[in-house]
């Protein structure tokens, strides 16, 4: 009795000097990258670099192309959703996987907390389904040709996907214009357009995150090329879009 008295002091005790270390667990992380639109090359960089992070920060991350896995309960198990350039074309509704049942399972995910990051063209995708631009924050409409270098600002350096990183800076993407934005997301980045020739002179959004149904959604326009997965800034401002989902500062 008294080695049994002895065992729930030290439990309790242990628990009050590291409080969460014996309720927590690893966040569970689904990498979505299906797509029947334009097929990035960035795609198999970015599922690399992802798995790459959640190896260092004990995170499970599971890569899957196959729209099977909205199929039932198969979410479950998911604390966050990243959809990783999932394009769909613009005018063909028979290009979306997202259709019925497939359309609740997401819902369901996102009202009940599940985290979404969207990455590049999670924006050009599944435009017969406004409930999806809604989650997102809008619509990819058009670029600039090429991957110019480009000048961005953090207009919220406070915001976790922005922490740590450098403002303004110098970075190499293809630049999205948007239609359809929510002005009532809240803006993480900007781009000058005029730093990359364009004539609007007018702050692009390159990142913006929102509360949606239930949910933390942050999206960044970047990460087109296949150097954005290797290039620190723009790991760091992923990892940090990824923690305020999983609500971790």
């Amino acid at each position: 009795m008294r080695n049994a008295y002895r065992m729930l002091l030290l439990a309790a005790t242990f628990s009050a000097a590291s409080p969460g270390a014996l309720w927590a667990k690893p966040a569970r992380v689904l990498v979505f990258s299906h797509s029947t639109g334009y097929r990035h090359m960035s795609i198999e960089a970015g599922v690399a670099a992802l798995k790459a992070l959640g190896t260092r920060r004990g995170m499970t991350i599971v890569a899957s192309e196959d729209p099977a896995i909205f199929d039932g309960d198969r979410l479950k198990s998911y604390d966050a959703i990243i959809l990783l350039s999932n394009s769909t074309k613009r005018n063909d509704p028979a290009s979306e996987w997202w259709v019925g049942k497939r359309r609740e399972t997401l819902q369901a995910f996102v009202r009940r907390g599940g985290g979404i990051v969207g990455i590049h063209a999670a924006s050009d995708s599944h435009y017969n389904w406004p409930w999806y631009g809604r989650m997102i924050g809008g619509w990819f409409t058009s670029h600039p040709k090429g991957t110019p270098s480009g000048q961005v600002t953090v207009t919220n350096p406070r915001h976790p996907a922005n922490k740590g990183l450098q403002s303004p800076a110098k970075r190499a993407d293809e630049w999205y214009y948007f239609e359809d934005h929510d002005p009532t997301t809240q803006t993480l980045a900007t781009l000058d357009p005029t730093s990359i020739g364009e004539a609007d002179v007018n702050p692009n959004p390159a990142a913006w995150s929102h509360e949606f149904e239930g949910a933390r959604v942050f999206y960044t326009a970047m990460g087109h090329t296949p150097e954005s997965f290797s290039e620190p800034w723009f790991l760091r401002h992923v990892e940090g879009g990824l923690n305020w989902v999983l609500k971790k500062r």
